[in-house]
């Protein structure tokens, strides 16, 4: 459209000028170092635009060959978007091997070549060719050196993935180096720690875990609890009550306030001694948060007051009523008393409420200390029925019939 309007304006503008220059085509004359050039002036118009053309192609031909290699460039990068889009499609759809060949085909070619690599990686990472994996991975590294965190971090979660975690960590620490409080390295970090059971490491990261925002809050509260666990079930172990303090001491005050945490915590120390300061701890919890599991824990207590201990029970079993873990916790105290009817009755109370195999290894056990074995034999049984989950079993066709 705009070429043929100049078009028409050309012819219109030429007519013009001709009607003009045809009255009188004027002269030109050009001297220069004894040279003299005469023509009319418009010759000399034709002169100069065939000069103006003359130079415009010689100028095109120039640049031919750099516009072809622009031309061929931008072909090349075009086929290979291509191969990454089909090859990222082929790995979605479950084609791993078809996928791995298509991205490192156009590789080279690409306008981001350490994207390439790394999507065929997790393609030989799924086709569980751990060597080719590592082999793209250092290709990814040697094409874009300043993407090197990248790269580690990638090498990382898929090491992880097939649980080779000592190269993993050996890695992560790497990228400490230079990023110490990268939020993706911590989390692999934590996950490396936890699957090799690295219970100290876990807790040497924790706090830059936590500033990171890098793991969801319920999910770093589950690992807090998990690493809680297992680090005071080493020190209770050893018997190392000073520890077991230390650990609980150190942990962030909304973990401590945890009522699992806590559960947790007075069982290691329990099983370290000083149950008559743990008593007084467990049971100013008590008053402010109630907890069957430290209710539990409560009853489990051996204390040198074990008359006041029980008291302190019955006095919650006044204000709460019938409470199967609190009637259980009562019947404990009761034994460490002597008093052997009235743990009779609480146990019996507990398993009318709430039969599980714990009461029940209790209820046992008093009957064979007060002269009744056929009795703690039927609790026994139905103990170990309470902690047995029975598998439902087909009905077979007796040989010889058809169904």
């Amino acid at each position: 459209m705009k070429l043929g309007i100049l078009i028409i304006l050309g012819l219109i503008a030429g007519a013009f000028g001709a009607h003009f220059l045809m009255q009188d085509v004027g002269y030109v004359l050009i001297n220069m170092r004894g040279y003299a050039v005469e023509m009319s002036v418009p010759g000399l118009i034709l002169a100069l635009a065939a000069l103006y053309l003359a130079i415009r192609i010689v100028i095109r031909l120039i640049r031919a060959p750099r516009k072809l290699g622009q031309a061929a460039g931008a072909y090349r990068s075009r086929r290979a978007r291509k191969q990454y889009t089909r090859g990222l499609i082929a790995v979605a759809e479950g084609n791993s091997a078809r996928g791995e060949r298509l991205l490192t085909r156009g590789a080279r070619r690409s306008e981001t070549p350490l994207l390439n690599y790394l999507a065929a990686a997790r393609a030989a990472q799924a086709q569980g060719a751990d060597e080719r994996r590592d082999n793209w991975l250092l290709m990814a590294r040697e094409e874009e050196p300043e993407a090197e965190v990248a790269v580690l971090l990638t090498q990382s979660e898929l090491q992880i993935e097939r649980g080779q975690y000592e190269p993993a960590i050996r890695a992560l620490t790497r990228i400490g180096e230079a990023a110490p409080n990268h939020g993706r390295r911590l989390l692999l970090l934590a996950r490396a720690y936890r699957a090799t059971g690295d219970w100290t490491g876990l807790r040497d990261i924790l706090p830059r875990l936590i500033k990171s925002k890098a793991m969801p809050v319920e999910d770093l509260e589950a690992l807090q609890r998990e690493m809680c666990t297992a680090l005071m079930d080493q020190a209770a172990s050893d018997g190392d009550a000073a520890r077991v303090d230390e650990i609980w001491n150190a942990l962030p005050k909304p973990i401590r306030a945890n009522p699992r945490v806590f559960s947790t915590y007075s069982r290691a120390a329990a099983r370290c001694g000083g149950h008559d300061k743990l008593e007084k701890v467990v049971r100013k919890v008590l008053k402010t948060t109630w907890d069957p599991s430290l209710v539990e824990i409560y009853g489990e207590l051996e204390t040198s007051r074990p008359a006041a201990h029980l008291a302190h029970l019955e006095a919650w079993l006044a204000r709460r009523g019938d409470d199967p873990v609190l009637l259980l916790a009562a019947a404990r105290l009761c034994i460490q008393n002597q008093l052997w009817g009235k743990a009779r009755s609480y146990l019996e109370n507990s398993l009318a409420l709430r039969a599980e195999a714990d009461g029940y290894r209790v209820y046992g056990q008093l009957l064979e200390k007060m002269g009744e074995p056929d009795a703690a034999a039927e609790a026994f049984r139905l103990g170990l029925e309470a902690a047995t989950v029975r598998a439902a079993v087909p009905a077979l066709s007796a040989p010889g019939t058809r169904s």
